[in-house]
């Protein structure tokens, strides 16, 4: 049996249960199928035949949840630090058990490659270690001494916070933001993406089987208009964590307006990456491919406009053209696939509308721009590079989530920049050159929350992670990540030797 088919065999064994019955809620430590609720087909990207039946949560599934986070905030809040920290590393040790279950069901589910998938719950583990050793010390604040008062700071949970994640590395994403909140001392209510919503309760499940108390973590599937719209309006809910289109975020920061909530973004992008005539060239190659093409280009940091100078233009260019044609395109638990089907039937029409714009606006499909019929009834797109474009375009300006790579050329150093940053985006960029002193003006000069130099999208989970400009709102990582779940008190401790202004003594 080739591992492809072992593979298949596998996931068959991990779906059925979704099949079985239908996918509902996680709440208050339970699974919960509501009697009256109206459900939806989840559709598998490889062949667009279903997965199962999701429920879509109502408003009084979405109260019932923020009704248990709300219930056990005070207990999991006070909760010693280094009890927290058990279990939270307890929870990585879970996630790591059921690593191939996760990877498997993610790929199904959502149409990732499983050469990348194999690695999700790796760091999804990871991400819970490294908030869990955290957690002692998520109170601490500064310690400001003056002549006469001491100031110190300390930190509290901000309460019960709403996780709204994405469909594109469901899993992965979804620990990004809760791991922290956890740590903090937060309870959360999850609200996955209907379009992948599979890894989400194998979360669920694991928060049980790692000893959580009922009501720290909480799940509910859905869709925004009913479940997003009152999870986000919830008056429990003190926090909204999204990673998502800039148009959702626009809808929920309106959403929680009334009640004030904080918010953090992590939003869309159009994110350049930068190659010069002295960059290593090789090395240049290998990133621009991996990050656009990678993870079917539904990736928010993806560097989906190639800016090149052109001194090199002509051969990178041409180099850039056999890598995108040798692209192994196919299923997605093939280990030998490095592209798979796009997520939905839906986006996919989105991704291969953007051909006929290339076209319309002068620009060249220099490879792919077709679909992939031979692969049969999935959502397969050929990896598609457009040359001959300028960033007036709507391919240079508008975020396709595909595997998709717009090419612009340049001539200086300023050109580049200014190209960069003609855009209403600001999440992430990359540049490749030999010149230090270029590195650091282009470091100071592009617009954006994140710059790599001479690297792809590296992870370090103690650096901010986060963008500007219609990219987001805040930032994780870290202390960051504690900022956001946190809020922060002052004490001031008077040493008694100060003067206390006097009004209104007798003389």
């Amino acid at each position: 049996m080739s591992s492809f088919e072992s593979n298949q065999q596998a996931a068959r064994e991990f779906l059925q249960p979704f099949a079985d019955s239908v996918t509902a809620h996680f709440i208050n430590g339970e699974r919960v199928v509501p009697r009256a609720t109206e459900t939806f087909d989840n559709l598998t990207p490889t062949d667009n035949s279903s997965l199962g039946r999701v429920a879509a949560g109502s408003a009084e599934d979405v109260n019932a949840a923020c009704e248990a986070a709300e219930n056990a905030f005070p207990d999991w809040r006070d909760m010693p630090g280094q009890q927290r920290k058990k279990l939270l590393h307890h929870f990585a040790d879970k996630i790591e058990a059921r690593a191939e279950e996760i990877a498997l069901v993610e790929s199904m589910d959502c149409g990732q490659p499983i050469r990348f998938m194999q690695q999700a719950a790796i760091r999804g583990a990871a991400n819970f270690r490294f908030f869990a050793d955290r957690a002692p010390e998520a109170r601490n604040g500064l310690s400001l001494h003056q002549d006469e008062h001491t100031n110190y700071t300390l930190r509290t949970a901000i309460g019960p916070v709403a996780v709204i994640t994405p469909w594109n590395t469901p899993f992965m994403l979804a620990t990004w933001k809760i791991a922290p909140a956890l740590a903090a001392g937060c309870t959360v209510v999850h609200k996955p993406a209907e379009l992948s919503p599979l890894s989400a309760m194998l979360l669920a499940d694991i928060s049980r089987e790692a000893g959580l108390p009922p009501g720290v973590w909480n799940t509910v599937n859905g869709f925004g208009e009913v479940a997003g719209r009152t999870l986000t309006e919830h008056p429990a809910i003190k926090a909204v964590a999204l990673v998502g289109e800039t148009a959702t975020g626009s809808h929920i920061m309106r959403q929680g307006a009334d009640t004030l909530k904080r918010m953090h973004f992590e939003l869309g992008g159009k994110n350049p990456v930068l190659v010069f005539d002295d960059a290593d060239f090789e090395r240049a190659l290998d990133a621009v491919v991996f990050m656009i093409y990678s993870l079917n280009g539904q990736r928010c940091t993806s560097s989906s406009r190639l800016l090149v100078q052109s001194g090199i233009r002509d051969r990178f260019i041409a180099a850039l053209e056999k890598r995108v044609k040798a692209l192994q395109v196919g299923h997605p638990l093939d280990p030998a696939t490095e592209v798979g089907p796009l997520v939905h039937t839906g986006h996919f029409d989105k991704v291969m509308s953007y051909m006929d714009i290339a076209r319309e606006d002068g620009a060249t499909i220099a490879v792919g721009g077709t679909r992939r019929e031979d692969l049969g009834k999935g959502n397969y797109i050929s990896p598609t590079l457009f040359t001959g474009a300028d960033n007036s375009m709507r391919i240079a300006r508008e975020e396709i989530f595909g595997p998709v790579l717009t090419v612009i050329d340049f001539e200086t150093e300023q050109e580049a920049v200014q190209i960069a940053n003609d855009t209403p985006y600001g999440l992430s960029a990359y540049a490749w050159t030999s010149d230090t002193g270029r590195a650091m003006r282009l470091a100071r000069d592009i617009e954006t929350g994140m710059l790599w130099i001479n690297s792809e999208n590296n992870r370090n989970l103690p650096s901010p992670f986060g963008g500007i400009k219609m990219s987001g709102i805040g930032r994780d990582g870290g202390d960051y990540s504690f900022d956001f779940y946190m809020e922060t008190k002052n004490v001031c401790i008077a040493h008694d030797r100060h003067t206390v202004p006097v009004l209104g003594r007798p003389a």
